[in-house]
């Protein structure tokens, strides 16, 4: 029996690595929304936008995810973009003044 436990975590480890690599292009493009943002003045902060997300990905569950499930884990996705946006369009700003 448990000698499908390393074929089984095989698979999980290229998931992984898919998810990993679609998180990374993800964030290439939220760096160029807060340049877009940034070009506009418009702050990085969207609540409406990020409310949205959260319901799309919420009724967008596939089983056995569940909608509370997905919304924590995007939730997390949401924080560090954020994060790294800020992080980028500061960096911006600060390079235009030099």
């Amino acid at each position: 029996m448990a000698s499908g436990i390393p074929k089984l975590r095989e698979a999980i480890d290229q998931i992984d690595r898919e998810i990993v690599e679609l998180l990374a292009a993800r964030l290439r493009l939220v760096m160029k929304v807060g340049e877009e943002k940034r070009s506009q003045g418009l702050t990085v902060y969207d609540p409406t936008r990020e409310r949205d997300l959260l319901d799309r990905v919420a009724s967008a569950a596939p089983e056995p995810l569940t909608a509370p499930m997905a919304q924590r884990i995007f939730q997390c996705i949401i924080q560090e973009s954020r994060n790294l946006e800020q992080r980028h369009v500061a960096e911006l700003s600060g390079s235009s003044k030099a």
